[in-house]
């Protein structure tokens, strides 16, 4: 049984780059979700279930490609997360059914039972967002691994560092939501998103100055490439034009910039999350080399990711490209 390190660091990034898209296109979706609960009337809560009633559930097959590429190209990864996940993993699958079931039923839904579809909508966003930040905060925290198995308790999710990360990607997913629906939306709604923008990018920024100086203090092996290698600065100088460009495009009132800003802040700092980590898939002690599967398994895998991937990255701009356009109330998703 040989592990080959050039293959082992493709399927590093193969899904990393799948982790990517869907946390910047399920995210937006999930923070259309959460904003949905505060929206103004049912005049604009359709048009908000509009905006992404066409491509939310193909958002999510990206979660379903990196769940299985990670189960196939990196099972000591697989085996080691679930037990320590356990909990936050089910609660947010069950919170994207209920989200799920909550969008298909509210259109069919009158009088108080559409209140409660709404409400089933709000909350399965909103769960389903704190439990992927509240994982990552684990993970950045690091597991204790013993013999290439997981050592700890269940409820090592529930912590400070974790439930404060949940929070802070739930506001991160909310600003990604109103930048899409500046694009997606006109009149009185685009302009309600477009006042949420610069409340929601400063307190995305506190989250993320805070949660990286706690980093640093409590979680020194998070923070040691970047002493090592001081030219990492150069990713939180593109964040800084990003929220530039953002605060920017608000003024301006700009359709496109706004989410594209958000975007490539989100980006960047999943770049600076991957070089935290790197080459540590289960910090501090397991690196891609540990935890990937035979390099006979990962080339047979790879030959058929080289046909699906390109297929799925082409339907989804499909996708996108057809239901192009703005939102409004009257089209009836079914």
């Amino acid at each position: 049984m040989t592990v080959d390190p050039t293959l082992a660091v493709i399927w590093a990034c193969i899904l990393a780059i799948g982790f990517l898209i869907y946390v910047v296109l399920d995210g937006f979706d999930l923070g259309i979700g959460m904003l949905f609960g505060v929206a103004d009337s049912e005049h604009d809560r359709r048009v908000m279930m509009n905006s992404v009633a066409p491509i939310w559930d193909g958002n999510e097959t990206w979660l379903i490609l990196g769940g299985a590429g990670l189960f196939a190209a990196f099972p000591v990864v697989y085996a080691s997360l679930l037990p320590a996940l356990y909990l936050p993993v089910i609660i947010m699958l069950m919170a994207l059914i209920m989200r799920g079931v909550a969008f298909e039923f509210r259109y069919k839904a009158t009088g108080g039972y559409r209140t409660i579809w709404d409400l089933g909508f709000v909350l399965g966003s909103g769960v389903a967002s704190f439990c992927q930040g509240a994982a990552l905060g684990t993970l950045m925290q690091g597991l204790p691994i013993e013999n290439g198995q997981y050592a700890g308790g269940p409820f090592i999710w529930f912590n400070a560092f974790s439930l404060y990360c949940g929070f802070g990607l739930m506001a991160g997913y909310m600003l990604l939501g109103a930048t899409w629906l500046v694009l997606k939306t006109e009149g009185g709604l685009q302009e309600w998103s477009y006042r949420r923008i610069r409340p929601l990018m400063i307190v995305v920024s506190l989250f993320l100055l805070v949660g990286v100086l706690w980093m640093l203090i409590d979680y020194s092996h998070m923070g040691q490439r970047w002493w090592r290698n001081p030219e990492f600065l150069l990713l939180p100088l593109g964040g800084l034009v990003a929220a530039w460009l953002l605060w920017r495009s608000v003024d301006r009132r700009q359709e496109l910039m706004p989410f594209w800003a958000a975007a490539a802040g989100f980006g960047l700092a999943f770049v600076a999350l991957a070089f935290s980590f790197w080459p540590y898939v289960i910090p501090p002690s397991v690196t891609i080399y540990d935890a990937a599967s035979v390099s006979a398994a990962q080339t047979f895998m790879l030959h058929g990711m080289a046909i699906l991937l390109p297929i799925v990255l082409i339907y989804t701009c499909f996708v996108y490209w057809i239901f192009r356009g703005k939102a409004t109330a009257e089209i009836e998703y079914d």
